[in-house]
């Protein structure tokens, strides 16, 4: 497949004085229109949602060209219309989120819903749309101006994604780069008013670091090692079938993708022999499957396959899930194709054991103690994602209680990110802040105390000047904090 007018494959350098020009291109409209009417936030919304999915078949043709084997209906599903439901909750809802709240008390205020101002995205490769334009519609819906860097892995996409924006932005509003990495690290360093960016820890922790020299407020969407806990009362066949199906998706290239699995260790070797047997009807064969993802690059293929062999070479036992007359062809580093694999006995040494795997390659350990497996979660960041296959038993919420993720989803993957109006975001090492529904206005909106007091005595009265130093004043202050150690020392039967 080809686009027409795109050859070149390589993402062209956008200087640090460019990016600076369409910040202060944004920022001065933003500033000479003040915050826009919810009816202008709509219009915006509709003419970006109105630009992807005018551009979905190329769009999803360039992104295969670019990942080298990708279905365009795998991209039309999740770069195109993934996004279309939280969108539009945002604009249909956008007017009450706008409104001033009133507070309760003796000094009359409110609270006012502002905008930011100028707001940076960065994109991710592995849904690239998706990823690029779903924080832009909250962002957008909160009111301030947008500009997003398309991720440097997909040229071709970036161009017609750039191109489609372009027909119903101008700059001033709404504004694309693409760029190469270069490019990435200088627009994480602009002066913005807020920055969000889904990517690796790694990547994260370069871009908190490059934005806080401006004090440029985050938010980060992040990776991690996301754990599967197959519990003893779990339906093995179910959690085989979805695990394999998660793990599979996009080849393994998701954040939300299961990492590992604990299965109870009489269960273990059952429970190995149905997940093979999952990938297996998933891929009958996988050089001529029109369902195979290729890994992104050569650079992401040759980690992944560096893990498995550092694992193997360390006392891992590995399981290729592929059809016998393309085993000897798989993996393909010409068509950057890792078949489903499967690691049993890995030890912790290995590099698998600690590093993010995002790619078609699963762990699975065996557990005789929930505890065991707690412990393991817990010595590791936590995850963006946990799953729980089995009942909503003591077992599951003892996991809930000692366990932090960003999400979890009992007895499916990746549910939790797809709730209507459920934040969606990680915690710790996998990340901070989140967006989706109104948690999305909220993230990217300022809230501003507006008070307006209407006692006769200023609120600074006496705290000026000789007032203050008077000793029935300071008795005064003592005799309060004292009251007040004596009501918690009460509480603390103290």
């Amino acid at each position: 497949m080809t686009i027409a007018g795109i050859q070149d494959a390589t993402a062209e350098h956008v200087s640090r004085e460019e990016l600076e020009r369409i910040v202060a291109v944004q920022r001065g409209a933003f500033l000479r229109d003040g915050p826009p009417s919810a009816q202008t936030r709509r219009h915006r919304i509709d003419r970006l949602m109105l630009a992807v999915l005018d551009a979905a078949d190329d769009l999803a043709q360039a992104l295969a060209q670019d990942y080298g084997t990708r279905p365009t209906g795998l991209t039309k599903l999740f770069d195109i219309l993934a996004w279309v439901g939280d969108a539009k909750e945002t604009r249909d809802n956008l007017g009450e989120w706008m409104k001033s709240v009133p507070l309760d008390g003796p000094v009359p205020a409110v609270v006012e819903q502002k905008p930011k101002g100028v707001v940076g995205v960065m994109g991710a490769w592995n849904f690239p749309v998706t990823l690029t334009v779903q924080p832009a519609f909250a962002a957008l819906g909160a009111g301030n101006r947008v500009i997003m860097k398309f991720p440097e892995f997909h040229p071709r996409t970036g161009k017609v994604f750039g191109d489609a924006v372009a027909k119903y932005f101008g700059e001033d509003e709404v504004a694309v780069v693409v760029g190469d990495l270069h490019t990435a690290r200088a627009f994480s360093e602009l002066p913005l008013d807020h920055l969000v960016l889904t990517g690796s820890p790694a990547v994260g922790r370069a871009v908190a670091t490059a934005a806080g020299k401006n004090l440029v407020p985050l938010t980060l969407e992040l990776g991690g090692k996301n754990p599967v806990v197959v519990g003893s009362d779990a339906d093995l066949d179910l959690a085989a079938h979805r695990v394999a199906l998660g793990r599979m998706m996009n080849s393994g290239q998701v954040c939300l993708c299961p990492d590992y699995v604990f299965v109870p260790r009489d269960r273990h070797d059952v429970f190995v022999s149905k997940l093979e047997e999952a990938f297996r009807q998933a891929f009958p064969t996988y050089l001529g499957n029109p369902g195979a993802v290729s890994i992104v690059n050569e650079r992401n293929y040759d980690r992944i396959v560096a893990l498995i062999d550092d694992a193997v070479s360390k006392g891992a036992k590995k399981k290729q899930v592929v059809d016998p007359q393309e085993a000897d062809l798989l993996p393909s580093r010409e068509r950057r194709l890792i078949p489903p694999t499967i690691l049993t006995d890995v030890p912790p040494h290995a590099g698998i054991s600690g590093e993010e795997i995002f790619g078609p390659v699963i762990a699975v350990y065996p557990y005789d103690d929930l505890a065991e497996v707690i412990s393991y979660v817990n010595d590791r960041p936590a995850p963006l994602g946990a799953y729980w296959y089995g009942e909503d038993g003591d077992d599951f919420r003892t996991f809930l209680h000692r366990t932090n993720s960003g999400g979890v989803t009992r007895n499916d993957i990746f549910a939790h990110q797809a709730v209507a109006g459920a934040p969606f975001g990680g915690v710790g090492g996998s990340g901070y802040g989140a967006y989706h529904g109104k948690v999305g206005f909220d993230e990217f909106t300022h809230r501003r105390t507006v008070a307006s007091p209407i006692d006769e005595r200023s609120f600074a009265e006496g705290t000026t000047g000789a007032a203050v130093a008077a000793a029935e004043v300071e008795a005064g202050i003592d005799q309060a904090i004292a009251a007040e150690i004596a009501d918690i020392k009460g509480r603390l039967d103290m």
